[in-house]
Protein backbone atom coordinates (compact mmCIF):
# COMPACT_ATOMS: atom_id res chain seq x y z
CA UNK A 1 0.00 0.00 0.00
CA UNK A 2 1.38 3.40 -0.97
CA UNK A 3 2.17 5.59 2.01
CA UNK A 4 -0.71 7.85 2.94
CA UNK A 5 0.02 11.51 3.49
CA UNK A 6 -2.13 14.50 4.29
CA UNK A 7 -2.93 16.59 1.24
CA UNK A 8 -2.51 20.35 1.24
CA UNK A 9 -1.39 20.54 -2.38
CA UNK A 10 -2.78 23.09 -4.83
CA UNK A 11 -2.02 20.75 -7.72
CA UNK A 12 -4.54 21.04 -10.54
CA UNK A 13 -5.67 17.64 -11.73
CA UNK A 14 -8.52 17.64 -14.20
CA UNK A 15 -10.51 14.54 -15.00
CA UNK A 16 -10.31 15.40 -18.68
CA UNK A 17 -7.88 17.09 -21.08
CA UNK A 18 -5.89 14.42 -22.89
CA UNK A 19 -7.00 15.59 -26.33
CA UNK A 20 -6.40 19.30 -25.59
CA UNK A 21 -3.18 21.05 -26.67
CA UNK A 22 -3.49 24.05 -24.34
CA UNK A 23 -4.73 24.46 -20.80
CA UNK A 24 -8.11 26.08 -20.10
CA UNK A 25 -8.32 29.84 -20.00
CA UNK A 26 -8.55 31.38 -16.52
CA UNK A 27 -12.02 32.69 -17.34
CA UNK A 28 -13.22 29.19 -18.22
CA UNK A 29 -11.68 27.75 -15.07
CA UNK A 30 -13.32 30.38 -12.87
CA UNK A 31 -16.70 29.95 -14.53
CA UNK A 32 -16.54 26.15 -14.59
CA UNK A 33 -15.48 25.57 -10.99
CA UNK A 34 -18.19 24.32 -8.66
CA UNK A 35 -19.86 26.59 -6.18
CA UNK A 36 -18.12 26.10 -2.83
CA UNK A 37 -21.38 24.79 -1.34
CA UNK A 38 -21.28 21.81 -3.70
CA UNK A 39 -18.24 20.38 -1.94
CA UNK A 40 -20.51 19.47 0.97
CA UNK A 41 -21.57 16.53 -1.21
CA UNK A 42 -18.17 14.91 -0.53
CA UNK A 43 -19.47 12.29 1.96
CA UNK A 44 -22.10 11.16 -0.54
CA UNK A 45 -19.54 11.02 -3.33
CA UNK A 46 -17.33 8.88 -1.12
CA UNK A 47 -20.26 6.60 -0.30
CA UNK A 48 -20.74 6.11 -4.03
CA UNK A 49 -17.01 5.49 -4.40
CA UNK A 50 -17.15 2.69 -1.84
CA UNK A 51 -19.93 0.98 -3.74
CA UNK A 52 -18.10 1.57 -7.03
CA UNK A 53 -14.85 0.14 -5.65
CA UNK A 54 -16.63 -3.07 -4.75
CA UNK A 55 -18.07 -3.19 -8.25
CA UNK A 56 -14.56 -2.78 -9.66
CA UNK A 57 -13.40 -5.70 -7.54
CA UNK A 58 -16.26 -7.82 -8.90
CA UNK A 59 -15.17 -6.82 -12.43
CA UNK A 60 -11.53 -7.73 -11.75
CA UNK A 61 -10.20 -4.16 -12.02
CA UNK A 62 -9.24 -4.21 -8.34
CA UNK A 63 -7.93 -7.26 -6.55
CA UNK A 64 -8.82 -7.97 -2.95
CA UNK A 65 -5.76 -6.19 -1.58
CA UNK A 66 -6.33 -3.11 -3.71
CA UNK A 67 -9.97 -3.01 -2.67
CA UNK A 68 -8.94 -3.06 0.98
CA UNK A 69 -6.48 -0.22 0.37
CA UNK A 70 -9.10 1.77 -1.49
CA UNK A 71 -11.79 1.36 1.16
CA UNK A 72 -9.38 2.27 3.96
CA UNK A 73 -8.34 5.40 2.10
CA UNK A 74 -11.96 6.38 1.41
CA UNK A 75 -12.84 5.92 5.08
CA UNK A 76 -9.89 8.04 6.16
CA UNK A 77 -10.66 10.71 3.58
CA UNK A 78 -14.25 10.95 4.78
CA UNK A 79 -13.11 11.44 8.37
CA UNK A 80 -10.63 14.13 7.38
CA UNK A 81 -13.06 15.94 5.09
CA UNK A 82 -15.67 16.04 7.85
CA UNK A 83 -13.06 17.21 10.34
CA UNK A 84 -11.87 19.90 7.93
CA UNK A 85 -8.28 18.68 7.85
CA UNK A 86 -8.44 17.94 4.12
CA UNK A 87 -10.01 20.62 1.96
CA UNK A 88 -10.45 21.29 -1.75
CA UNK A 89 -7.74 23.32 -3.44
CA UNK A 90 -8.34 26.24 -5.75
CA UNK A 91 -7.52 24.00 -8.68
CA UNK A 92 -10.14 21.36 -7.89
CA UNK A 93 -12.88 21.81 -10.47
CA UNK A 94 -15.52 19.97 -8.44
CA UNK A 95 -16.01 17.52 -5.62
CA UNK A 96 -15.19 14.54 -7.86
CA UNK A 97 -11.86 16.07 -8.94
CA UNK A 98 -11.01 16.95 -5.34
CA UNK A 99 -11.61 13.50 -3.94
CA UNK A 100 -9.94 11.62 -6.78
CA UNK A 101 -6.91 13.91 -6.54
CA UNK A 102 -6.44 13.18 -2.84
CA UNK A 103 -6.98 9.43 -3.24
CA UNK A 104 -4.43 9.34 -6.07
CA UNK A 105 -1.93 11.29 -3.97
CA UNK A 106 -2.42 8.82 -1.16
CA UNK A 107 -2.61 5.58 -3.13
CA UNK A 108 -0.66 6.27 -6.30
CA UNK A 109 -1.69 4.18 -9.34
CA UNK A 110 -4.30 2.29 -7.30
CA UNK A 111 -6.14 5.56 -6.71
CA UNK A 112 -6.26 6.16 -10.45
CA UNK A 113 -8.14 2.90 -10.99
CA UNK A 114 -11.25 4.24 -9.26
CA UNK A 115 -12.31 6.18 -12.33
CA UNK A 116 -12.77 3.04 -14.42
CA UNK A 117 -16.36 2.29 -15.41
CA UNK A 118 -17.90 5.52 -14.22
CA UNK A 119 -18.34 9.14 -15.24
CA UNK A 120 -18.87 12.41 -13.49
CA UNK A 121 -22.32 12.25 -15.03
CA UNK A 122 -23.51 9.30 -12.97
CA UNK A 123 -21.46 10.45 -9.98
CA UNK A 124 -23.11 13.88 -9.97
CA UNK A 125 -26.58 12.39 -10.36
CA UNK A 126 -25.91 9.91 -7.56
CA UNK A 127 -24.44 12.46 -5.16
CA UNK A 128 -27.47 14.73 -5.33
CA UNK A 129 -29.96 11.88 -5.05
CA UNK A 130 -28.23 10.63 -1.92
CA UNK A 131 -28.02 14.16 -0.51
CA UNK A 132 -31.71 14.88 -1.10
CA UNK A 133 -32.88 11.53 0.27
CA UNK A 134 -30.83 12.08 3.42
CA UNK A 135 -31.43 15.79 3.98
CA UNK A 136 -35.08 15.43 3.02
CA UNK A 137 -35.50 13.28 6.10
CA UNK A 138 -33.61 15.78 8.26
CA UNK A 139 -35.95 18.48 6.97
CA UNK A 140 -38.94 16.23 7.69
CA UNK A 141 -37.80 15.94 11.30
CA UNK A 142 -37.71 19.74 11.59
CA UNK A 143 -41.19 19.96 10.08
CA UNK A 144 -42.43 17.35 12.53
CA UNK A 145 -41.24 19.54 15.40
CA UNK A 146 -43.36 22.37 14.01
CA UNK A 147 -46.24 19.90 13.79
CA UNK A 148 -45.68 18.88 17.38
CA UNK A 149 -45.88 22.55 18.40
CA UNK A 150 -49.18 22.96 16.54
CA UNK A 151 -50.61 19.84 18.18
CA UNK A 152 -49.46 20.97 21.64
CA UNK A 153 -51.24 24.28 21.16
CA UNK A 154 -54.33 22.55 19.75
CA UNK A 155 -54.59 20.25 22.76
CA UNK A 156 -54.79 23.33 24.99
CA UNK A 157 -57.57 24.93 22.94
CA UNK A 158 -60.10 22.23 22.07
CA UNK A 159 -62.65 24.14 24.17
CA UNK A 160 -61.45 27.62 23.18
CA UNK A 161 -64.21 29.29 21.16
CA UNK A 162 -63.27 31.61 18.32
CA UNK A 163 -64.52 32.93 15.02
CA UNK A 164 -63.77 31.08 11.83
CA UNK A 165 -63.23 33.19 8.74
CA UNK A 166 -63.93 33.18 5.03
CA UNK A 167 -62.82 36.10 2.85
CA UNK A 168 -61.11 37.34 6.05
CA UNK A 169 -64.59 38.08 7.41
CA UNK A 170 -66.08 36.43 10.53
CA UNK A 171 -68.13 33.47 9.31
CA UNK A 172 -69.01 30.80 11.90
CA UNK A 173 -67.91 29.86 15.41
CA UNK A 174 -65.26 27.16 15.72
CA UNK A 175 -62.89 25.94 18.39
CA UNK A 176 -59.41 27.42 18.00
CA UNK A 177 -57.83 23.96 18.00
CA UNK A 178 -59.73 23.18 14.80
CA UNK A 179 -58.14 26.19 13.10
CA UNK A 180 -54.63 25.23 14.25
CA UNK A 181 -55.15 21.67 13.07
CA UNK A 182 -56.18 22.89 9.62
CA UNK A 183 -52.62 24.16 9.22
CA UNK A 184 -51.25 20.90 10.64
CA UNK A 185 -53.27 18.84 8.15
CA UNK A 186 -51.89 20.77 5.17
CA UNK A 187 -48.32 20.37 6.42
CA UNK A 188 -48.99 16.66 7.08
CA UNK A 189 -49.75 16.22 3.38
CA UNK A 190 -46.46 17.90 2.53
CA UNK A 191 -44.53 15.18 4.36
CA UNK A 192 -46.66 12.58 2.62
CA UNK A 193 -45.66 14.17 -0.70
CA UNK A 194 -42.03 13.92 0.39
CA UNK A 195 -42.45 10.23 1.17
CA UNK A 196 -44.07 9.67 -2.20
CA UNK A 197 -41.25 11.60 -3.90
CA UNK A 198 -38.71 9.44 -2.12
CA UNK A 199 -40.32 6.27 -3.43
CA UNK A 200 -39.83 7.46 -7.01
CA UNK A 201 -36.32 8.75 -6.31
CA UNK A 202 -35.04 5.51 -4.76
CA UNK A 203 -33.35 4.47 -8.03
CA UNK A 204 -29.59 4.46 -8.39
CA UNK A 205 -27.93 6.15 -11.39
CA UNK A 206 -24.59 4.41 -10.73
CA UNK A 207 -23.60 2.20 -13.63
CA UNK A 208 -25.05 4.58 -16.19
CA UNK A 209 -21.59 6.12 -16.64
CA UNK A 210 -21.67 8.93 -19.21
CA UNK A 211 -24.98 7.83 -20.76
CA UNK A 212 -24.78 4.35 -22.32
CA UNK A 213 -24.02 2.25 -19.26
CA UNK A 214 -20.70 0.71 -18.30
CA UNK A 215 -18.84 -2.17 -19.89
CA UNK A 216 -16.97 -2.66 -16.61
CA UNK A 217 -19.60 -2.14 -13.91
CA UNK A 218 -22.29 -4.59 -14.92
CA UNK A 219 -23.99 -5.25 -11.55
CA UNK A 220 -25.46 -1.85 -10.67
CA UNK A 221 -28.22 -3.52 -8.68
CA UNK A 222 -25.64 -4.46 -6.03
CA UNK A 223 -24.37 -0.89 -5.74
CA UNK A 224 -27.97 0.30 -5.54
CA UNK A 225 -28.71 -1.97 -2.59
CA UNK A 226 -25.54 -0.90 -0.80
CA UNK A 227 -26.53 2.76 -1.06
CA UNK A 228 -30.08 2.26 0.19
CA UNK A 229 -31.84 2.45 -3.17
CA UNK A 230 -34.61 0.09 -4.20
CA UNK A 231 -33.09 -0.64 -7.62
CA UNK A 232 -30.99 0.90 -10.40
CA UNK A 233 -32.53 3.35 -12.86
CA UNK A 234 -34.25 1.57 -15.73
CA UNK A 235 -32.55 3.59 -18.47
CA UNK A 236 -28.94 4.80 -18.42
CA UNK A 237 -29.70 7.89 -20.54
CA UNK A 238 -32.56 8.88 -18.26
CA UNK A 239 -30.40 8.21 -15.21
CA UNK A 240 -27.88 10.94 -16.06
CA UNK A 241 -29.97 13.26 -18.23
CA UNK A 242 -33.10 13.77 -16.12
CA UNK A 243 -33.66 15.96 -13.10
CA UNK A 244 -37.42 15.74 -12.70
CA UNK A 245 -36.80 14.25 -9.26
CA UNK A 246 -35.01 17.49 -8.31
CA UNK A 247 -37.82 19.62 -9.72
CA UNK A 248 -40.36 17.48 -7.85
CA UNK A 249 -38.39 17.83 -4.62
CA UNK A 250 -38.34 21.59 -5.12
CA UNK A 251 -42.09 21.55 -5.66
CA UNK A 252 -42.63 19.59 -2.45
CA UNK A 253 -40.55 22.00 -0.36
CA UNK A 254 -42.07 25.01 -2.13
CA UNK A 255 -45.59 23.78 -1.42
CA UNK A 256 -44.59 23.09 2.17
CA UNK A 257 -43.22 26.60 2.55
CA UNK A 258 -46.35 28.07 0.99
CA UNK A 259 -48.46 26.19 3.54
CA UNK A 260 -46.22 27.33 6.39
CA UNK A 261 -46.36 30.85 4.97
CA UNK A 262 -50.14 30.80 5.35
CA UNK A 263 -49.68 29.97 9.03
CA UNK A 264 -47.08 32.73 9.29
CA UNK A 265 -49.50 35.25 7.77
CA UNK A 266 -52.16 34.34 10.31
CA UNK A 267 -49.68 34.77 13.15
CA UNK A 268 -49.09 38.30 11.83
CA UNK A 269 -52.86 38.89 11.95
CA UNK A 270 -53.42 37.23 15.32
CA UNK A 271 -50.69 39.29 17.01
CA UNK A 272 -51.93 42.61 15.62
CA UNK A 273 -53.74 45.13 17.82
CA UNK A 274 -56.78 44.68 15.60
CA UNK A 275 -57.04 40.95 16.45
CA UNK A 276 -55.28 40.67 19.85
CA UNK A 277 -55.68 36.88 19.78
CA UNK A 278 -52.07 35.91 20.41
CA UNK A 279 -48.99 37.32 22.13
CA UNK A 280 -45.58 36.11 21.04
CA UNK A 281 -42.94 35.19 23.57
CA UNK A 282 -40.26 37.86 23.80
CA UNK A 283 -37.64 35.36 22.66
CA UNK A 284 -39.44 34.95 19.32
CA UNK A 285 -40.27 38.59 18.53
CA UNK A 286 -38.30 41.72 17.68
CA UNK A 287 -38.60 45.44 18.35
CA UNK A 288 -38.25 48.66 16.41
CA UNK A 289 -35.16 50.83 16.28
CA UNK A 290 -37.31 53.99 16.54
CA UNK A 291 -40.67 52.96 18.06
CA UNK A 292 -40.13 51.58 21.57
CA UNK A 293 -43.63 50.13 21.87
CA UNK A 294 -43.34 47.76 18.91
CA UNK A 295 -43.27 43.97 19.19
CA UNK A 296 -42.95 42.55 15.70
CA UNK A 297 -43.58 39.00 14.39
CA UNK A 298 -40.36 38.96 12.37
CA UNK A 299 -40.07 35.15 12.27
CA UNK A 300 -43.48 34.92 10.63
CA UNK A 301 -42.67 37.72 8.19
CA UNK A 302 -39.28 36.25 7.24
CA UNK A 303 -40.84 32.84 6.69
CA UNK A 304 -43.55 34.38 4.56
CA UNK A 305 -40.86 36.04 2.47
CA UNK A 306 -38.76 32.89 2.12
CA UNK A 307 -41.69 31.15 0.44
CA UNK A 308 -41.07 33.38 -2.56
CA UNK A 309 -37.44 32.36 -2.61
CA UNK A 310 -38.27 28.65 -2.73
CA UNK A 311 -40.87 29.18 -5.42
CA UNK A 312 -38.13 30.98 -7.37
CA UNK A 313 -35.81 27.99 -7.00
CA UNK A 314 -38.51 25.70 -8.39
CA UNK A 315 -39.26 28.04 -11.27
CA UNK A 316 -35.57 28.38 -12.09
CA UNK A 317 -35.09 24.61 -12.15
CA UNK A 318 -38.07 24.08 -14.43
CA UNK A 319 -36.79 26.80 -16.74
CA UNK A 320 -33.36 25.15 -16.86
CA UNK A 321 -34.84 21.77 -17.75
CA UNK A 322 -37.12 23.12 -20.45
CA UNK A 323 -35.98 21.94 -23.93
CA UNK A 324 -32.70 20.37 -22.76
CA UNK A 325 -31.69 17.58 -25.15
CA UNK A 326 -30.69 14.20 -23.76
CA UNK A 327 -28.49 13.11 -22.18
CA UNK A 328 -26.27 15.15 -19.84
CA UNK A 329 -25.73 18.89 -20.30
CA UNK A 330 -23.75 21.14 -18.00
CA UNK A 331 -26.92 23.21 -17.48
CA UNK A 332 -27.95 20.47 -15.06
CA UNK A 333 -25.38 21.71 -12.54
CA UNK A 334 -28.04 24.25 -11.55
CA UNK A 335 -29.83 21.43 -9.73
CA UNK A 336 -27.49 21.64 -6.78
CA UNK A 337 -27.82 25.42 -6.39
CA UNK A 338 -31.59 25.24 -6.18
CA UNK A 339 -31.74 22.20 -3.90
CA UNK A 340 -29.03 23.28 -1.47
CA UNK A 341 -30.38 26.81 -1.18
CA UNK A 342 -33.90 25.55 -0.49
CA UNK A 343 -32.73 23.16 2.21
CA UNK A 344 -30.46 25.76 3.80
CA UNK A 345 -33.39 28.20 3.94
CA UNK A 346 -35.69 25.67 5.62
CA UNK A 347 -32.94 24.69 8.04
CA UNK A 348 -33.17 28.22 9.46
CA UNK A 349 -36.90 28.87 9.11
CA UNK A 350 -38.38 25.67 10.53
CA UNK A 351 -36.82 25.70 14.04
CA UNK A 352 -37.70 29.38 14.39
CA UNK A 353 -41.32 28.77 13.40
CA UNK A 354 -41.60 25.78 15.73
CA UNK A 355 -40.29 27.80 18.67
CA UNK A 356 -42.60 30.72 17.91
CA UNK A 357 -45.71 28.51 17.72
CA UNK A 358 -44.80 26.47 20.80
CA UNK A 359 -44.29 29.52 23.03
CA UNK A 360 -47.08 31.82 21.80
CA UNK A 361 -49.80 32.68 24.31
CA UNK A 362 -53.45 32.61 23.21
CA UNK A 363 -55.89 35.08 24.78
CA UNK A 364 -58.82 32.72 25.31
CA UNK A 365 -61.13 35.42 26.67
CA UNK A 366 -60.52 37.72 23.72
CA UNK A 367 -61.17 34.95 21.22
CA UNK A 368 -64.47 34.15 22.92
CA UNK A 369 -65.48 37.82 23.08
CA UNK A 370 -64.96 38.21 19.34
CA UNK A 371 -66.37 34.82 18.34
CA UNK A 372 -70.04 35.87 17.89
CA UNK A 373 -69.27 39.26 16.37
CA UNK A 374 -70.24 39.85 12.77
CA UNK A 375 -73.35 37.66 13.14
CA UNK A 376 -71.34 34.41 13.07
CA UNK A 377 -74.39 32.59 14.53
CA UNK A 378 -76.60 33.44 11.55
CA UNK A 379 -76.13 30.03 9.97
CA UNK A 380 -77.62 28.49 13.11
CA UNK A 381 -80.89 30.30 12.37
CA UNK A 382 -80.99 29.06 8.77
CA UNK A 383 -80.11 25.50 9.83
CA UNK A 384 -82.79 25.57 12.57
CA UNK A 385 -85.44 26.52 10.01
CA UNK A 386 -84.22 23.95 7.46
CA UNK A 387 -84.39 21.16 10.05
CA UNK A 388 -88.05 22.09 10.58
CA UNK A 389 -88.99 21.72 6.97
CA UNK A 390 -88.42 25.22 5.63
CA UNK A 391 -86.68 25.11 2.21
CA UNK A 392 -83.15 26.33 2.72
CA UNK A 393 -83.51 29.04 0.07
CA UNK A 394 -86.41 30.43 2.12
CA UNK A 395 -84.56 29.93 5.39
CA UNK A 396 -81.63 31.85 3.92
CA UNK A 397 -83.89 34.80 3.03
CA UNK A 398 -85.53 34.83 6.46
CA UNK A 399 -82.17 34.78 8.21
CA UNK A 400 -80.87 37.57 5.99
CA UNK A 401 -83.88 39.70 6.91
CA UNK A 402 -83.24 38.95 10.60
CA UNK A 403 -79.61 40.07 10.30
CA UNK A 404 -80.69 43.23 8.49
CA UNK A 405 -83.09 44.02 11.33
CA UNK A 406 -80.30 43.49 13.88
CA UNK A 407 -78.08 45.91 11.95
CA UNK A 408 -80.84 48.51 11.90
CA UNK A 409 -81.40 48.16 15.65
CA UNK A 410 -77.64 47.87 16.41
CA UNK A 411 -78.13 44.63 18.30
CA UNK A 412 -76.63 41.14 18.02
CA UNK A 413 -78.54 37.96 17.24
CA UNK A 414 -78.48 36.72 20.81
CA UNK A 415 -80.20 39.95 21.91
CA UNK A 416 -83.33 39.19 19.88
CA UNK A 417 -86.66 38.81 21.70
CA UNK A 418 -89.57 36.52 20.79
CA UNK A 419 -91.49 39.58 19.65
CA UNK A 420 -88.70 40.69 17.34
CA UNK A 421 -88.47 37.21 15.84
CA UNK A 422 -92.19 37.12 15.13
CA UNK A 423 -92.01 40.51 13.42
CA UNK A 424 -89.65 39.04 10.81
CA UNK A 425 -91.38 35.69 10.23
CA UNK A 426 -93.85 33.70 12.30
CA UNK A 427 -91.81 30.55 11.73
CA UNK A 428 -89.08 32.01 13.96
CA UNK A 429 -90.32 30.60 17.26
CA UNK A 430 -88.81 31.56 20.65
CA UNK A 431 -87.16 28.16 21.12
CA UNK A 432 -84.90 29.02 18.18
CA UNK A 433 -83.00 31.32 20.54
CA UNK A 434 -81.63 28.23 22.31
CA UNK A 435 -79.38 27.49 19.34
CA UNK A 436 -77.88 30.99 19.35
CA UNK A 437 -74.97 30.16 21.64
CA UNK A 438 -71.34 29.51 20.70
CA UNK A 439 -71.35 26.19 22.52
CA UNK A 440 -74.45 24.98 20.72
CA UNK A 441 -73.06 26.07 17.35
CA UNK A 442 -69.79 24.15 17.64
CA UNK A 443 -71.40 21.12 19.30
CA UNK A 444 -73.80 20.81 16.36
CA UNK A 445 -70.91 20.29 13.91
CA UNK A 446 -70.62 16.66 14.93
CA UNK A 447 -69.79 15.07 11.59
CA UNK A 448 -66.40 13.56 10.80
CA UNK A 449 -63.89 16.41 10.47
CA UNK A 450 -66.19 18.95 12.10
CA UNK A 451 -65.38 21.50 14.78
CA UNK A 452 -67.30 19.80 17.63
CA UNK A 453 -64.78 19.28 20.45
CA UNK A 454 -65.33 15.50 20.49
CA UNK A 455 -64.45 15.36 16.79
CA UNK A 456 -61.45 17.62 17.26
CA UNK A 457 -60.06 15.28 19.93
CA UNK A 458 -60.51 12.39 17.50
CA UNK A 459 -58.71 14.38 14.81
CA UNK A 460 -55.81 15.03 17.16
CA UNK A 461 -55.52 11.32 17.89
CA UNK A 462 -55.45 10.37 14.21
CA UNK A 463 -53.00 13.15 13.39
CA UNK A 464 -50.60 12.11 16.16
CA UNK A 465 -50.64 8.54 14.85
CA UNK A 466 -49.88 9.81 11.35
CA UNK A 467 -47.06 12.02 12.60
CA UNK A 468 -45.54 9.05 14.44
CA UNK A 469 -45.56 7.08 11.18
CA UNK A 470 -43.85 9.97 9.40
CA UNK A 471 -41.21 10.16 12.13
CA UNK A 472 -40.59 6.42 11.81
CA UNK A 473 -40.12 6.85 8.05
CA UNK A 474 -37.58 9.63 8.59
CA UNK A 475 -35.65 7.51 11.10
CA UNK A 476 -35.63 4.28 9.10
CA UNK A 477 -33.57 5.45 6.13
CA UNK A 478 -31.02 2.87 5.05
CA UNK A 479 -28.85 5.06 2.82
CA UNK A 480 -25.79 7.12 3.81
CA UNK A 481 -26.50 9.79 6.41
CA UNK A 482 -24.06 12.65 6.64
Amino acid sequence: MAAMKNSSSDTTERLWGGRFRTPPAPALTAFSRSDDRFFRLAPYDLAGSRAHARELQRAGVLDAGELAQMLAAIDRLEREVLAGTVRPSAGDEDVHTFLERVLTEWLGPVGGKLRAGRSRNDQAANDLRLYLRDKGRVMATLVLDLQAALVEQAEQHVETLSAGFTHLQPAQPIVFAHHLLAHAQAIFRDIERLRDWDRRTARSPLGAAALAGSAICTRPELSATELGYDAPCENSIDAVGSRDHVAEFLFVVSMMTVNISRLAEEVCLWTSRQFRWVELDDAYATGSSIMPQKKNPDIAELTRGKAGRLIGNLTGMLSTLKSLPLAYNRDLAEDKSAAIDSLDTLDLALPAMAGMIRTMRVDVAELRRQAPMGFTLATEVADWLALRGVPFSTAHEITGALVRLCEEKSIELWELTPETLASVDDRLRPDMLECLTLEAAVAARIGYGGTAPVRVWEQIGRLKAGLAAQAAWADAYGGPRC
